[in-house]
């Protein structure tokens, strides 16, 4: 199937788009970040940028995948990685905007679940955008253990 570029380059910029938003109305809060108690493993704040820069982009292609595959059920794998989408937007604002730890800690492993889901449905589709999407399940585990130990370490 011939790629379409614009159609590419649409899927590429929304994920772009919603975490860059993201970062943006968070952006002066991660200094929170650097003064809490962290767990071991802890990476300095200047990897989340980069990592989530490469998540995003690979969320972003493993959607269009899906898109062009005009098999049954895409439309409600991209409604699910919407989904997702919109919950992954706000776990930024709910853990370094508003410091809400533990909250934060009951929706990553929401998103978690979403994103294990979608690469359920997403799987039938296309392996290959299934696939891509492991690293991202991966760091939002890891994430979320970042986010228990900094709760844990930080409660009073």
């Amino acid at each position: 199937m011939k790629a379409s570029w614009k159609a590419l380059l649409a899927h590429l910029a929304i994920p772009l788009l919603v975490g860059g938003l993201s970062a943006l109305l968070t952006r002066n809060s991660m200094e929170h970040y650097e003064v809490w108690q962290r767990p071991p493993l802890s990476p300095p704040g200047t990897v989340f940028p980069i990592v989530w820069t490469i998540l995003f982009l690979l969320m972003g292609y493993s959607a269009y995948r899906i898109w062009r595959s005009k098999l049954p059920g895409r439309e409600q794998a991209l409604v699910l990685y919407a989904l997702q989408l919109l919950v992954n937007f706000l776990w930024p604002l709910l853990f370094f905007r508003w410091g809400w730890l533990l909250p934060a800690f009951f929706w990553i492993l929401l998103l978690i679940g979403l994103v294990a889901w979608m690469i359920a449905l997403f799987y039938p589709l296309d392996h290959t955008a299934a696939l891509l999407q492991i690293p991202y399940l991966l760091w939002l585990i890891f994430a979320a253990y970042l986010n228990l130990g900094v709760w844990w370490l930080n409660r009073i």
